[in-house]
């Protein structure tokens, strides 16, 4: 009867324990996550990886203002998805590194200010892990003002978008500015300069511009990096892949 009646409980337990949500390791629980974030790409509408408008402010030492002067990046276009070669990056350099890193796609967008002063390209280098994502920004890009550099020559980056028609002119400019950053898998880009096409110039001399543009171009990025790279709720179940 003993024996029974150990035989019993310990069957109802297997039987309580299969009818509970499955329990994920810490290794499921990070590797569901990480399957998730790596398909926000191909999951998410174009119009929410590239939000319609992104707000960014000036720093302090611009504009004192309380409470801060609250601007808006506007999106202009959203090129149509490429491959990681020179189409979509500024020359071979940067299509070897993307490549040697397992680069899938590159996705871009255009962004302009209120007042179509500034425009940036924010470009999303799709890569298998965010180990191949640091690797390449870190042979690409670190953020640099042209006047802070020996030449004028910024380092390699995502090209900027160009289209044809009436706004064309938006889109044709030189980088004053390029800079990369990381989330998760996927390398985020940019490029900022003038709407009016000068060439590269000296930032520093105008200490607003520099603020303006260095702030909206970090804005977008920094919007659309959160947006693909950021923790999705913990796995469980139901409801998680492995369920």
């Amino acid at each position: 009867m003993v024996l029974g009646s150990l035989g019993l409980l310990v069957s109802a337990y297997e039987v309580v324990i299969a009818a509970l949500p499955r329990q994920f390791t810490a290794e499921e629980r990070q590797q569901i996550v990480a399957w998730e974030i790596s398909g926000r790409w191909r999951d998410m509408a174009a119009g929410k990886i590239f939000p319609a408008s992104v707000g960014y402010s000036l720093p302090p030492t611009v504009i004192q203002d309380d409470p801060s002067l609250e601007l808006q990046a506007m999106r202009v276009a959203i090129a149509p998805a490429a491959t990681c070669g020179i189409v979509a990056v500024t020359d071979t350099t940067a299509a070897d590194v993307l490549r040697r890193d397992g680069c899938e796609a590159i996705l871009r967008a255009t962004y302009v200010d209120q007042t179509s002063s500034f425009v940036v390209t924010v470009g999303i280098a799709v890569l298998p892990t965010a180990a191949a994502a640091t690797a390449a920004s870190g042979d690409l890009s670190v953020p640099s003002l042209a006047a802070e550099r020996e030449t004028s020559q910024l380092p390699p980056g995502v090209r900027t978008i160009h289209f044809t028609g009436p706004a064309s002119s938006l889109y044709d400019y030189s980088r004053q500015l390029s800079a990369t950053l990381t989330a998760g898998p996927y390398l985020v880009m940019y490029a900022a300069g003038y709407t009016d096409g000068r060439p590269q110039v000296r930032l520093a001399r105008d200490s607003y511009s520099q603020a303006e543009m260095t702030s909206m171009a970090q804005g977008v990025a920094g919007s659309v990096a959160s947006g693909l790279g950021g923790q999705p709720a913990e796995p469980h179940c139901p409801g998680s892949p492995g369920c």
